[in-house]
């Protein structure tokens, strides 16, 4: 695949952590996170990769001619269709994919998602990519009845491109405070996270055991009218202190910062609404920290997994996954390391018949 050039455009977003100062490393969202681990998976499979980051529409040209890449792949939503008009004229050569990273129910919050899926592919160039199946299926089927496509159009406009998480778990034993459990509810705070729900299934688990509860979230990522969700849970744990619960808010970190805060908690929670990877979980795996996921997580243990709607269910995952911690870890450490097997796969068989044309 010498021929191949991959390059992953990304828009900077004001609410980075922090500034380049001439590295990427510096930068911590989640979809950074998730685009960098391709693009290192790529590299270190002797593919030329990179990723870069820019201000807006206008600076797309300037980064694709100096890197020349054979395929482009547009991170998320945000490039306006007509923008392409220019670049697929000033680009003819490049393949131009443009990669969804949410399922159904939350691109539904982008107004303009269906609008600019059916104008983006009148460009002959231009190809959709997907990281969930389900939404795969959707996606080719909507644009299928959009524009006439047959199954073989389907199939090759609209293409499978999942998630990698990378293969260096580190364990790490944290200290416990007795009489404290320290749960973690990380991520951006939106109506999907379902943070609120969980937050009171943990203090029914901790009612349970006699326990103070330390509910850990990311305080200061608020999106899609997070607002509400944040005061509540605020309002919540303020009539909660005589029992010694808390809720502890945490700024947005590095990575490694991130890991690091991770390894120290007893259970950690990603039981929202819906997800097509959700690296935060495999960030607590990764550390060895016990995962009460969603039932949306593709790789998660069904065993552990809780239904988003019921705080019992949810509390008895909890119960769960600190009576059978070993397992928990055990088994969420083997399906995330099956699936980022697959994902890799997936995306080297696919850049090998593009370079086979």
């Amino acid at each position: 695949m010498q021929d191949i050039r991959v390059q992953f455009i990304l828009k900077r977003r004001e609410d980075y952590s922090s500034e380049l100062h001439g590295s990427h490393n510096t930068l911590s969202t989640g979809l950074f996170n998730s685009v960098s681990f391709i693009d290192h998976m790529l590299q270190d499979a002797g593919i030329r990769s990179e990723l870069c980051v820019v201000q807006d529409n206008n600076q797309i040209d300037r980064e694709v001619t100096r890197f020349r890449p054979t395929h482009a792949v547009v991170e998320a939503l945000w490039v306006v269709p007509s923008k392409f008009e220019v670049l697929t004229r000033l680009h003819p050569s490049v393949t131009w994919i443009v990669r969804l990273h949410s399922e159904m129910p939350f691109i539904a919050n982008e107004g303009i998602a269906m609008d600019w899926l059916a104008e983006y592919v009148k460009y002959p160039q231009l190809m959709i990519g997907v990281n969930a199946r389900r939404m795969l299926d959707e996606t080719r089927s909507y644009l299928c009845s959009v524009h006439g496509w047959d199954v073989e159009t389907a199939h090759a406009r609209v293409i499978y491109m999942p998630n990698y998480y990378p293969q260096d778990y580190v364990h790490r034993q944290a200290k416990k405070t007795p009489g404290v459990i320290n749960i973690g509810c990380f991520g951006a705070v939106r109506p999907m996270k379902n943070h609120l729900l969980q937050a009171v299934a943990a203090v029914r688990y901790a009612d349970s055991q006699n326990l103070k509860l330390r509910f850990h979230i990311n305080g200061n990522r608020l999106e899609m009218k997070g607002e509400p969700v944040l005061n509540n849970l605020k309002g919540m744990f303020q009539h909660l202190e005589a029992k010694g619960h808390e809720l502890v808010l945490h700024d947005w970190r590095s990575r490694p910062e991130f890991l690091d805060l991770c390894a120290q908690m007893d259970v950690g929670m990603q039981v929202s609404f819906s997800e097509t990877f959700n690296i935060v979980a495999a960030d607590l795996v990764s550390v060895g920290v016990p995962v009460v996921p969603s039932r949306e997580i593709p790789w998660a243990s069904s065993w552990f997994a809780a239904d988003p709607v019921d705080s019992q269910d949810i509390e008895r995952k909890i119960a769960h996954a600190v009576t059978f911690s070993w397992l928990n870890k055990m088994l969420h450490t083997w399906w995330l390391s099956c699936y980022t097997t697959a994902t890799k796969k997936t995306w080297l068989d696919w850049l090998q018949q593009q370079a086979n044309k």
